[in-house]
Order: structure tokens, then sequence, then C-alpha cells
């Protein structure tokens, strides 16, 4: 995971000084990209131990339009505990975005009355990589801005877009806003994971995932946890193993990591 430690080196050498929402502040660079290889193995930062249960469960939520914590993610994970609502909602955050895009259309016979309909993007997406593999158009957006009001947290990690190419599928994500010590490496291995399952259930091979980060920060309470990575000399990746089913019908059970050995576990304060 050079990739990984080049980014913090980087923002850490050269980040400008900024304060930000949270009141915590932070050394934050604009405009960064990172390219990882799946075929040389599971890009799983190593440097410190990423709880991969979470980043698992997280993503079948996301997958499944989930947006209540109870719908699948906890008691497992408590990683959005902090945004949401006394039920354990969250609004039309990611998972809702990716499967329930609101759409609007006039009904026939009426000449200003719509009926609300939903867009299913990522089944959208996969079908098109499936029979239109050379378009440039395969996109799923989590940032809609007429129901960012309605999120308990606007998406930092924003779109993301597939390329076929030579029995290869590619994911680019872009993400507005990426937290370096708390949030990368969780965004990294959790789109690693969905280009995989992508991949699988389209017969390819997953080849590039590309990373683009926007405002990539860190937060002046992590920099200490972060020089202690990067101090640490990373490990071989690990293996991933997901079987060749569809991405709707993936089960956490069915997800299997080989050769994870991580540096022990570095606990950072999360920015509310």
């Amino acid at each position: 995971m050079k990739q990984y430690l080049d980014l913090v080196r980087d923002v850490l050498a050269n980040g400008e000084v900024k304060t930000d929402r949270t009141g915590t502040g932070t050394r934050s660079m604009f405009g960064y990209q990172m390219r990882f290889d799946l075929r040389d193995g599971f890009p799983l930062v190593t440097t410190k131990k990423i709880i991969l249960d979470s980043v698992i469960r997280e993503l079948l939520w996301f997958i499944k339009g989930a947006t209540n914590i109870h719908d699948g993610l906890m008691p497992h994970s408590k990683i959005w505990n902090a945004w949401a609502d006394d039920d354990g909602n969250l609004g039309p955050i990611y998972g809702y975005q990716w499967r329930h895009w609101n759409q609007f259309v006039p009904i026939p016979g009426t000449s200003d009355s719509y009926e609300k309909r939903h867009i299913d993007q990522l089944a959208n997406a996969i079908h098109m990589i499936k029979t239109t593999p050379d378009s440039r158009r395969i996109i799923v957006s989590a940032w809609n801005p007429s129901d960012l009001d309605q999120m308990a947290l606007p998406p930092c990690h924003s779109f993301f877009q597939f390329a076929v190419s030579n029995g290869c599928l590619d994911l680019q994500l872009y993400q507005r806003s990426a937290d370096i010590a708390v949030g990368v490496p969780f965004n990294i291995a959790s789109y690693a994971l969905l280009l995989t399952m992508v991949a699988q259930d389209c017969h390819l091979t997953p080849r590039y995932f590309v990373h683009t980060l926007g405002d990539a920060h860190i937060y002046t309470n992590h920099v200490e946890g972060l020089r202690v990575q990067l101090d640490r000399s990373p490990k071989p990746l690990p293996k991933l193993h997901v079987p060749p089913k569809s991405v709707f019908d993936v089960h956490f059970d069915d997800i299997r990591i080989d050769g994870y050995d991580p540096h022990p576990f570095i606990k950072f304060p999360v920015a509310v």
C-alpha cells in the first residue's frame, strides 16, 4: 500500500492548514489520485488493522438500498451511529441513491401532474457493463442535490464510473471529501470489493481501482497516529475471494480474505 503512504506523506509535507466544519482543524490538499491494480492483491492497508467486517457489512447495506442502521448494519457495525436519528434513520444516503434515485414523470393526459418512480442506478450500471461495455456512461451517483438537505451526511464518496477493456473491469471513484486517517483506507477496501463483486457478476477480471480525491485532509488529532504508520513497513497484500454470482445475491459469509496480517490497530477519533 505504498500509494496510501505516499498520500499521507504528501499531505503532511505539502498540505495547507485549514479550518473545517467540525472545528477540529486539518492539513489539506485539493486534488489527488491513487491507482491500485487488484491483480497484485486486495488493497487493504497493512500499516494498521482495518476492521474488514465493517467494510463488508456497510457495502452490502448500501447495495440493498438500506438507509436505517437497524436494517442489516447494527449490531455488527456502529460506524453510522453518530449520524442516525433516534430511530436509526439516516435519510436518502448512499444506498437510497444507488438503488432508488427519485424520478418524477408526467402522468399521461395531464399537464402538471407527476408520479414518482425510482431509478436503480446500480442495476442499470451492471446491465450496461454486460450489454454495452464500450459505453462511457456507466456511472452511479450518490450526489443528488435535491435530497442533500434530507441526508444525515452528504455523500463523501460522491460518484463512481466503470470501464471495460480487454476482458477487465476498472472502477474510478470521485471522493469530494477524504478523511485520510479514518475514511480513506475504508473507502479503498470498500470500492475494491465492489469492483470485484461487479466484475465477478459480469464475468470480467477486476483490474484498476482509481481513487480520485477532492479535499484530501488530515485532522490535527490524527497526525501522531499517521506518523506511527509511516514508521511501519507495509506487509504483503491479502487475497480476496468472492463467488461468481449476482452482486445482489452476495452475502456476508460469501466473502473471504486470506493472508491479511496487519500491524496493530490504531484508534483515531472521528470528527462528526
